[in-house]
């Protein structure tokens, strides 16, 4: 059943309530057609007629940054040890032996158990284009329609960030892994991406692999079909310090540089990881307001390193969250990783408030997709929601006014009760709506994927 907003009108009623700022008990939310209509304080008890929702009510969570076929890694690529370039090759092997059919079907439980987490939007930074050896399918944009209708059909919205990736290294001809990425141009890139339609839970967005994938004589080509939409634009920049020493060889700049010079970075452009940057990156992004999504699961699953978010964020760039390879997909723990990753390396406490850290989980995050209407409990927003539970054996027992603090530092994906997108529930009780069993659905997508 596919993704609907909640056409008669509705009123929850939450017990607590993230307010952007603080925890309010005793909020009523009214809905109808897919928005909130009235916010409503001092409600001790749910009016009549209300769906009761107890716990912490935040907005729903935007997940800016994700591969769905890297699910399908999780647990193997934990064996024995190796590098980002060693896991590269573990996951060409899953990539090799996607299909349209098969990758809907991994996507739609990946985005399943996404919901399941409270996560109501992904960025799907998608760059598997073409069958095999590069051959285009009848359809030319196959994969990429089979991942905006797994998304429907998970009940959550997507932000397609259909990305280019054509070559292998600076100068370098795609490896044979790469060719099925790969339009051969930038312009033919445009030209595919140019035949993607947004719809009601989906929009459409661009990314540039990384500076290694996209030649930089064409990094302008993808900029300004950003731009000319006022889409958004993510990328892949500076995970590691052989991509920087390649591009410093290849162009005398560090990749920020060489992307500022072809007018890609902005407000509407978003770089993911930035984890190794020049103290000149850092005013060039910040400067420039562009965004960055911090991924520290996975970064520190692939040993990249602790990019520098709190310069960053200091400087004046936005920070959303992205659970990227899957190791985990829990933005919770990713919110948390962000802080708890910074206290590791300056030895101190509290460079993000408990608040902060959810306006990247959701706002900020939300922002970066191009979703601006989402990400608040405020009168015309979208009514996409998550509900944490404060009685489970990791948020028991703190003072409600603290629920902020313990969603943050305390508590999992697995204490998300509800998920409502568009006023609908999606999650209620634990258990997902659309796709009756989860887990079964990621063992068998992922069985039909395993070499």
């Amino acid at each position: 059943m596919p993704l609907t907003t909640q056409a008669t009108p509705t009123t929850y009623w939450l017990e607590h309530a993230w307010l952007g700022t603080h925890v309010e008990p005793g909020v009523t939310l009214d809905v109808a057609d897919g928005r909130i209509t009235a916010v409503r304080t001092g409600a001790d008890t749910p009016p009549p007629g209300a769906t009761a929702l107890r716990g912490l009510t935040l907005p729903g969570l935007a997940n800016a940054h994700s591969h769905a076929f890297h699910r399908a890694l999780r647990g193997t690529v934990q064996v024995g040890t190796g590098t980002f370039w060693t896991w590269r090759e573990v996951m060409y092997s899953v990539a090799d032996r996607l299909t349209p059919e098969t990758y809907y079907a991994l996507a739609r439980a990946v985005y399943a158990e996404m919901a399941l987490a409270g996560i109501t939007c992904v960025g799907e930074f998608h760059y598997l284009h073409h069958a095999p050896g590069g051959t285009r399918y009848d359809d030319p944009n196959a994969m990429g329609e089979a991942l905006v209708s797994a998304a429907e059909d998970a009940g959550i919205r997507i932000t397609l960030l259909d990305t280019a990736y054509l070559s292998a290294g600076f100068g370098a001809a795609p490896n044979h892994h790469q060719l099925r990425f790969s339009d051969g141009t930038a312009e033919r890139w445009a030209q595919r991406a140019d035949a993607l339609k947004e719809r009601a839970h989906a929009r459409i967005g661009a990314a540039i692999h990384s500076v290694r994938a996209v030649p930089a004589g064409q990094l302008g080509t993808v900029a300004d079909w950003a731009r000319e939409r006022q889409a958004p634009l993510h990328v892949h920049l500076s995970e590691q310090t052989a991509e920087n020493d390649a591009c410093r060889d290849a162009h005398g700049r560090t990749p920020a540089q060489l992307l500022a010079d072809h007018g890609a970075l902005g407000r509407r452009t978003t770089a993911v990881h930035a984890t190794h940057l020049t103290t000149e990156d850092i005013e060039l992004l910040g400067d420039s307001r562009t965004g960055v999504c911090m991924c520290p699961t996975t970064e520190r699953d692939l040993a990249d390193g602790i990019g520098p978010a709190a310069r960053l964020q200091g400087r004046g760039s936005p920070l959303s969250l992205g659970s990227d390879s899957h190791a985990v997909i829990d933005l919770l723990e990713e919110a948390r990783a962000m802080e708890l990753d910074e206290r590791l390396r300056t030895r101190t406490r509290g460079h993000w408030t408990a608040a902060a850290l959810l306006r990247a989980a959701t706002a900020d995050g939300h922002a970066a997709l191009g979703w601006d209407d989402a990400g608040a409990l405020e009168t015309g927003a979208l009514a996409d929601l998550t509900t944490i539970a404060l009685d489970s054996v990791r948020t028991a027992g703190p003072l409600p006014r603290l629920a902020a603090e313990t969603a943050v530092f305390a508590a999992s994906a697995a204490d998300v009760r509800h998920t409502i997108v568009g006023g609908r529930q999606i999650v209620r009780d634990g258990v997902h709506t659309l796709v009756p069993d989860v887990p079964t659905a990621l063992a068998e997508s992922i069985a039909a994927v395993r070499g």
